[in-house]
C-alpha cells in the first residue's frame, strides 16, 4: 500500500538516483567526514535520493553500528533536501535489526536487499519482506535480483502490504517486468506502486525500461562523474536523442565493457572513479579487491572522453 511522503518524492524525482560509496581510511575504518564530503558532492550536484548503505555503498562489509553511523551522517548531510534510502538485508531478523537502525538514524525508507544464501520459494520470499514491512515504519522498496526473483502474482502481493512502495529490478528480464507491471495495474488499478531500474549501469538499458513505463533509475555513474550523469539523464527525459545515443555508444557501452573484465567492479570501479576525482574515499573491504591498475587507467580515460563527448553536445 503505497505511503505518499516518500513514494511522492521519489515518483516526483527530477534527477538520478545517488548510491554512495562508503568511504574508508587508510586503516580500512570507517572516515565519515570523506563519506559526508561525498554525499555532499552528490547533493550539490543534483541528485534526488541519497540511497546509503546499499550495494554500492558495502552494505555486506558494514557492521551493524558502522551502518547506523553512516545512515546518520547521510540523513545530517542532506538535512532534509532529498530522502535518504538506507540499505536492508540478510535473513529476516537481521533485515529487521538494520531496519530498526536506519529508522533511528532518521533514514526517510529502506531497499530491502534479498536474503542472505537461501533461494527462498515465492511464498517465503513474500512472508520476508511482509515480516520486515511490518516491523518498521519506514517505507520499504524491494530490490530484485539474485535469489530474489519474483513472479507477477507475488508482486502483486508485495504491492499489498502497507509500507512497500516499489520494487528495484536488478535482474534485467523485460519480459518478466512487463508481465509485473501489466499484473500490478490490472489488479490494484487505483495503486500507485514505483518500479526502478536497477541494473549496474542502468543508463545502458535506460530506453528499453522506459517502454515498459519504467522511468527511475539509479545511477552508479553519478557517483564518480556526475556530470556525465545528469547530462545522459536531461537528455533522456527531454528526448533529446542524439545525445543519449553519443553517450551510450562513446561513453556507457566502453564503461560496462570495462566492468565486465572483473568480479565485483560492479563496486570496486565505482570506488576508484570517485578516487580519480579527488576525493580518497579508501579502497573496498574484503571479500571484494581492488581493479587492475590498467583498468583504472582505462576508466580515467573514458571519462576523459565522456566529458569531451558533453563538449560535442549541442
Amino acid at each position: 500500500m503505497t505511503s505518499a511522503p516518500l513514494a511522492a518524492r521519489l515518483a516526483r524525482a527530477q534527477g538520478p538516483l545517488f548510491f554512495p560509496v562508503t568511504a574508508y581510511g587508510p586503516d580500512g575504518a570507517l572516515d565519515l567526514d570523506a563519506f559526508r564530503a561525498h554525499v555532499r558532492t552528490g547533493i550539490d550536484a543534483g541528485a534526488a535520493a541519497v540511497f546509503a548503505c546499499c550495494g554500492t555503498g558495502e552494505f555486506h562489509a558494514l557492521t551493524p553500528e558502522e551502518f547506523r553511523d553512516c545512515v546518520a551522517a547521510a540523513v545530517e548531510e542532506t538535512a532534509g533536501e532529498v530522502p535518504v534510502v538506507a540499505g536492508a538485508g540478510y535473513g529476516t531478523a537481521l533485515a529487521v535489526r538494520f531496519a530498526t537502525l536506519a529508522e533511528e538514524a532518521g533514514a526517510d525508507g529502506l531497499l530491502a536487499m534479498p536474503p542472505y544464501l537461501v533461494i527462498a520459494d515465492q511464498r517465503g520470499l513474500l512472508r520476508h519482506y511482509t515480516a520486515l514491512a511490518a516491523a518498521t515504519s519506514l517505507d520499504v522498496i524491494v530490490y530484485q535480483r539474485d535469489n530474489a526473483v519474483f513472479a507477477p502474482e507475488t508482486v502483486v502481493g508485495l504491492a499489498q502490504v502497507d509500507g512497500i512502495i516499489g520494487l528495484k529490478d536488478g535482474y534485467g528480464d523485460l519480459d518478466l517486468m512487463q508481465r509485473i507491471v501489466s499484473a500490478v495495474r490490472r489488479d490494484l488499478p487505483d495503486q500507485d506502486f514505483l518500479y526502478f531500474n536497477g541494473l549496474p549501469t542502468a543508463e545502458l538499458t535506460a530506453l528499453a525500461y522506459r517502454g515498459i513505463g519504467v522511468t527511475l533509475y539509479s545511477s552508479a555513474v553519478f557517483a564518480f562523474a556526475p556530470d556525465i550523469a545528469l547530462a545522459f539523464h536531461r537528455a533522456l527525459t527531454t528526448g533529446d536523442d542524439k545525445t543519449v545515443a553519443r553517450l551510450l555508444d562513446g561513453f556507457y557501452v566502453p564503461l560496462v565493457e570495462l566492468r565486465n573484465l572483473g568480479r565485483g567492479y560492479a563496486v570496486s570501479l565505482v570506488k576508484a572513479g570517485v578516487r580519480l576525482g579527488g576525493p580518497d574515499v579508501g579502497e573496498v573491504r574484503p571479500p571484494l579487491s581492488e581493479p587492475l591498475a590498467l583498468h583504472i587507467k582505462a576508466l580515467a580515460a573514458l571519462i576523459e572522453r565522456g566529458r569531451a563527448l558533453l563538449e560535442e553536445s549541442p
